[in-house]
């Protein structure tokens, strides 16, 4: 099952994208009641499986059109809303170590980033006035479904509850002023999250996606998230180990190699106002999202 947010007048509501198209279940509900009412994405999240079974029992009894919403008429939402974590794996990717000429980790490198940071596909994003080096990372995000405290690493799957793509932007002058990244990296809307949140069963081995990143139609990343150093499962089991996981957490698995840091200096470019950024994973969609001078 593929979930969307879909905002409206300010707030968030739950949508599910069909062969069809994306039904908004709040309007869905109002002409056929008797389905779960379902708020938003993080109510589906905390229901788990049972969660996503009433859904698709109740979309399976609706009229083919009923509340049909356009894609290209949608106002997107991050398709996570609220996350009790937001937790990120730097250099996660061997390529993309080497290009920066880090050392090859030998433990998951863990930050953290905050709500404030999160946005939606299709939003415009406004690049602070105060960095001038704004990078683009594609990453393939882990979605927590179920309550995870020193789960194993042949377990750990087991813990999730999908995927979806997001765009880690990050600050290079703010993120390397000190030792911690973090100044860098929680920005306003610096974690644009979607198109959709996809179901782990329609997702399959998550270390076996294609992720590409272009800007301005220029493919700039484009590798597998094979490239891992530590994969999925590892990721989820080693975080476990340190601290409880709760439904709807969202893990953030490092970006592959062709970020603007690891050209040579007289070749990085960062990103510019008019730019148009897009992070795609495959079975996950397209994010797309441009960016605007910050106006404040």
């Amino acid at each position: 099952m593929k979930l969307v947010t879909l905002q409206q007048d300010g707030s968030h509501k739950l949508g599910v994208k069909t062969d069809g198209g994306i039904i908004d279940l709040a309007a869905a509900l109002q002409e056929y009641p008797g389905g779960p009412a379902y708020r938003d994405v993080m109510d589906v999240i905390e229901g788990g499986s049972a969660a996503v079974a009433a859904l698709e029992a109740y979309i399976a009894t609706l009229p083919a059109e009923a509340y049909l919403v356009d894609e290209e008429q949608v106002q997107w939402g991050p398709c996570v809303t609220r996350p009790n974590k937001i937790i990120c794996v730097g250099l996660n990717y061997r390529k993309h170590a080497e290009e920066t000429n880090a050392p090859i980790p030998a433990y998951p490198i863990l930050f953290n980033k905050f709500n404030n940071t999160l946005t939606g596909h299709g939003k415009e994003i406004a690049i602070p006035k105060v960095t001038k080096e704004l990078d683009y990372e594609a990453e393939l995000v882990i979605v927590i479904g179920k309550q995870a405290k020193a789960v194993s690493k042949e377990e750990a799957l087991d813990y999730v509850f999908g995927y979806c793509a997001v765009n880690d932007l990050s600050a290079r002058d703010l993120q390397m002023r000190t030792a911690q990244w973090l100044l860098g990296k929680t920005c306003d809307d610096f974690s644009p999250l979607g198109p959709y949140l996809v179901t782990a069963d329609e997702v399959g081995n998550p270390n076996e996606l294609a992720i590409k990143a272009t800007v301005n139609g220029e493919v700039r990343q484009n590798s597998n998230t094979s490239d891992m150093i530590f994969h999925c499962d590892e990721i989820v089991s080693y975080i476990s180990q340190h601290m409880t996981l709760v439904p709807g957490d969202i893990i953030l698995t490092g970006t592959p190699e062709g970020v603007v840091l690891g050209y040579p200096k007289e070749k990085q470019v960062y990103l510019q106002p008019g730019d148009v950024v897009t992070i795609e994973i495959e079975k996950l969609g397209a994010l797309t999202n441009r960016f605007v001078a910050e106006e404040v």
